[in-house]
């Protein structure tokens, strides 16, 4: 399972709708748990990111998919970085030449 890390931020319509949040994070979840994944952690932040959410996916297409239906809603943007764990990281470091 990939990794991904979305940091999100609200749209104008998004915080006008703040207090429906909680149900679209609960819907987020479902949504990938449909798409074969999971939304392992949600974070409210401060800066420049709204929010960050860590997600794990079978693959870069049902990354992109959610991505897609997510934003479409209108309530977010977002900006989403393939993220590898430490033995991963490790595998790349020692393939190098």
């Amino acid at each position: 399972m990939a990794t991904y890390i979305s940091l999100i931020n609200y749209t104008q319509q998004g915080l006008a709708k703040i207090k429906d949040s909680p149900a679209r994070l609960e819907a987020a979840k479902e949504a990938y748990r449909k798409a074969g994944g999971e939304l392992k952690a949600f974070y409210l932040t401060m800066g420049r990111y709204d929010a960050v959410a860590i997600v794990e996916l079978p693959d870069a297409t049902a990354g992109v998919r959610l991505a897609l239906a997510l934003g479409s809603q209108g309530n977010i943007r977002t900006e989403t970085l393939m993220a590898f764990n430490e033995a991963e990281f490790k595998k790349v470091v020692a393939s190098l030449p």
